[in-house]
């Protein structure tokens, strides 16, 4: 790592886990390392009320945004880079109450729609800047949030 946005970036360096034994593929497990990590902390970090969850979403998504431009890895949503799935998660898992249940099906949700790419997310995936990286994981939590409301309103 050759800066402090790096660090943040590949959320305090979890995903260069499996960089070292995986080198050059794409699929290295990072995303799902990256979400893995996202879970204590939108459990321990993320307000409760709906408008500090919002406010504190809308920031981390920003962060993200920021600490994504300024990182020193090379080529477009470099597999190092999780902290899009930080934000992705913590959007699949706002305004939800945080039991075990709902914790674990935002987590599946979000790491199937994350591969996926449905709809208009690929879209997302597409634009190559720091956005882009970002956003189709923001959109992949918020369409998992959506189905878990979904569900949580008919259950």
């Amino acid at each position: 790592m050759k800066n402090i946005f790096d660090f943040f970036a590949t959320g305090f360096a979890i995903s260069l886990l499996p960089a070292h034994i995986l080198k050059g593929h794409k699929n290295t497990g990072a995303g799902f390392l990256g979400t893995l990590l996202a879970v204590p902390l939108a459990v321990f970090f993320m307000p409760y009320f709906w408008i500090w969850q919002t406010i504190f979403v809308l920031l981390f998504i920003l962060f993200a945004v920021w600490i994504t431009s300024k990182t020193s890895f090379e080529g477009h949503d470099s597999p190092k880079i999780v902290i899009d799935e930080i934000a992705g998660y913590f959007a699949a898992v706002a305004f939800l109450p945080r039991t075990v249940e709902i914790i674990i099906a935002a987590f599946i949700l979000f790491r199937i729609f994350d591969w996926l790419k449905p709809f208009f997310i690929k879209r997302l995936d597409n634009i190559k800047s720091a956005w882009g990286v970002v956003l189709d994981d923001v959109a992949s939590g918020f369409l998992a949030n959506i189905i878990l409301q979904i569900i949580f309103l008919i259950l």
